[in-house]
């Protein structure tokens, strides 16, 4: 097949979830010989902090400045695609979209890589710009990368017909364990870029582990923090850590921590990325705890929920060898389970499905 997607961005990670999972679904979708075109907007703030990474075979991305001004060389693109995407936070999803459900694409599809976003600022009654002015309905398939209830909202709420997840996942030759760093040395690690709404439980399961645990050194990494940071003496700060580096953080951690976003936390069945690469690195996750986060590893097993600072420096206080335990059964689970050469696998289908008319309108998690 051969895909035509118009997207927030593929070339730099700074700020954004969305270019490695693109990263390892291209490489995936390559290496099952499908072909990608992918359309990025040329904006400032990406142009200076993309990421040194190497196309797969049969990707090409197009930058611009202007969509409208290239119409004709994406007609010319969607003449040719099997498959037409348009996803969540594309600066031009609403033009974008009028030139995918235009086109001869068997399949016309919508991935909302931020469902739970899309429906809370809906419920708040605030616009969504990357939305349609008429909502989903006119497309074939809508992918989220949240299940749950958030499915039959994406139908109910904003007319979906064909509705399934798609769920973040990990490129395993980009994710694996790593030679520690002296630098990034950490009895605990958070990966991140800043959010208010996740302020608070980064203090819970961060800020204040870390005020009682004065002799252990706790790292984070992330962009867009503010300069008031309530940071402490033991807290190391790596401003964006290019993703090249990220399994160097996990591999020199005694456990990483995962804080899921409110709306992500609410809808639930919404794994970050970083949870599956960060597993794939065998590192040790402490997460809070949401809706179908069992369906994805097994809490206390594969994984350790924490919901107060007490939980956080209990899991601290286990040994190093019952640590490292959990994290190889992470990794066996997210290397079994959770890369994207099962998520792509997992795409074509949605899509020969949908383009045979054979795809139940509505699937859950």
């Amino acid at each position: 097949m051969h895909f035509v997607i118009f997207g927030l961005t593929v070339s730099s990670s700074w700020g954004n979830g969305h270019a490695t999972l693109w990263r390892a679904l291209l490489k995936a979708l390559g290496r099952q010989h499908h072909s990608v075109t992918f359309y990025e907007k040329d904006v400032p703030y990406y142009a200076i902090a993309r990421d040194a990474w190497q196309h797969p075979p049969g990707f090409q991305l197009r930058l611009y400045n202007d969509l409208d001004e290239i119409r004709a060389e994406v007609r010319r693109d969607l003449g040719r695609a099997d498959v037409a995407i348009v996803t969540s936070y594309c600066p031009d999803a609403q033009l974008a979209s009028r030139f995918v459900l235009d086109s001869p694409a068997r399949v016309h599809a919508f991935y909302d890589l931020d469902t739970p976003v899309t429906l809370s600022t809906l419920a708040d009654g605030q616009p969504v710009p990357y939305l349609p002015p008429h909502g989903l309905g006119n497309f074939d398939l809508v992918l989220s990368y949240t299940g749950g209830k958030a499915l039959n909202e994406l139908q109910s709420r904003l007319g979906a017909r064909v509705t399934v997840p798609l769920y973040g996942s990990v490129d395993p030759e980009a994710h694996a364990p790593a030679a520690p760093h002296p630098d990034f040395r950490a009895d605990l690690s958070y990966l991140g870029t800043y959010a208010a709404d996740r302020q608070p439980a980064l203090e819970h399961l961060f800020l204040h582990p870390a005020a009682r645990m004065p002799k252990q050194r706790f790292v984070l990494a992330g962009a867009q923090y503010p300069r008031d940071f309530p940071w402490t003496s033991n807290i190391f700060f790596l401003r964006h850590l290019e993703p090249a580096l990220h399994p160097v953080l996990f591999s020199s951690s005694r456990a990483t921590l995962n804080i899921t976003r409110r709306a992500m936390a609410h809808y639930g069945y919404c794994p970050s990325g970083r949870l599956f690469e960060a597993a794939a690195c065998g590192a040790p996750i402490l997460t809070d705890w949401w809706e179908g986060l069992d369906a994805f590893f097994s809490p206390g097993e594969e994984i350790l929920r924490v919901d107060t600072a007490d939980d956080v420096i209990a899991a601290l206080e286990r040994p190093d060898g019952e640590l490292k335990s959990i994290g190889q059964r992470a990794r066996e689970r997210a290397l079994c389970e959770h890369t994207a050469d099962q998520r792509a696998r997992t795409l074509i289908a949605y899509c020969n499905e949908v383009a045979a008319g054979s795809l139940p309108a509505a699937c859950s998690a």
